[in-house]
């Protein structure tokens, strides 16, 4: 089976690393000299105290032509327009793709896109970049995935073809597949990015933990949950698990990136609204984050 990765960041790097193993994979980068460093050197995959390297093919994005068996998209979300514009302006459509972007507002878009079989995913993994071809994997997970429209077929049969310790999950809804890792994104990573703290604080400090549960209280009054403990039992999980690593957005806001902010906050404030609800402590968080991602340099009108 031929895979193609779609975009050369940690997420990217991990799973071509580990996907190396058992499939042919090429993996697409944002620019020339990336891909000719991974051609190189390979990808130079660090887990605690081993390292091993993967040598794939590497070419620029503008070169992808959606040849494969399967394309796994792992673009952050607000880079996803180019790649939706440039699959659209293809001769002929992919067969398969999955998406693995946080947030759930790129789904509208994907709904009017030609292509038969659209699978959607959720990473439980960390990874840092450490340069072109090195990533760092900081946190074991699995990748969750499931079927957002035409047939499970390819799905099927990539899962049972991944390597045992890379496990794919097959979920039966991608709703609730999204829901659950929407919730735990709103929840950790704002709140991290503006305390500039480690996963695990938010648990071991009583004071971020009383504002952790005040946000999920906001967040469980818009979305309704049926069951609000599961919910918050996870957002704990995760912070207990992953509580040595550092959320992606404050790891993007350290490097001076820009965040998931409008995909993750941004989207549950339209949702608030969408339904009349009031998200003060959302749109607190969302405004400030956006505030230390411009540096406050945006003109407000």
């Amino acid at each position: 089976m031929k895979l193609g990765i779609v975009g050369a960041g940690s997420i990217g790097l991990l799973y071509a690393a580990y996907l190396s193993r058992n499939f042919d994979v090429i993996i697409y980068t944002r620019t020339e000299e990336q891909a000719q460093e991974i051609n190189k050197n390979g990808i130079l995959l660090k887990k605690e105290s081993r390292s091993s390297i993967s040598f794939v093919s590497a070419l620029p994005i503008t070169r992808w032509e959606a040849m494969e068996d399967l394309a796994i998209i792992t673009v952050k979300q607000y880079q996803l327009n180019d790649i939706l514009e440039s699959i659209i302006e293809m001769h002929s459509a992919p067969e398969n793709l999955l998406f693995l972007q946080n947030g759930m507002s790129h789904l509208k878009q994907l709904e009017y896109l030609l292509v038969p079989n659209i699978y959607l995913g959720s990473i439980e993994h960390g990874a840092l970049r450490e340069n072109p071809y090195t990533v760092h994997h900081n946190g074991a997970g699995a990748t969750n995935v499931a079927l957002f429209k035409g047939k499970l077929d390819a799905l099927h049969s990539f899962i049972n073809s991944a390597p045992v310790e890379f496990p794919f999950v097959l979920k039966h809804h991608f709703h609730e597949m999204l829901l659950n890792k929407l919730i735990v994104n709103a929840v950790v990573n704002p709140l991290t990015a503006i305390l500039q703290v480690k996963n695990g604080a938010l648990m071991q400090n009583p004071y971020y933990f009383k504002t952790m549960e005040k946000l999920f209280e906001e967040l469980s009054t818009i979305f309704k949950f049926e069951n609000d403990l599961s919910y918050f039992q996870q957002v704990m999980d995760i912070c207990r698990t992953t509580s040595e690593n550092k959320s992606s957005m404050l790891k993007d806001l350290e490097a001076n990136k820009r965040t998931e902010i409008d995909a993750i906050l941004g989207f549950i404030l339209t949702e608030a609204q969408k339904h009349g609800k009031e998200a003060p402590l959302t749109e607190s968080l969302y405004n400030l984050i956006k505030g230390k991602e411009t540096g406050g340099k945006e003109v407000l009108r």
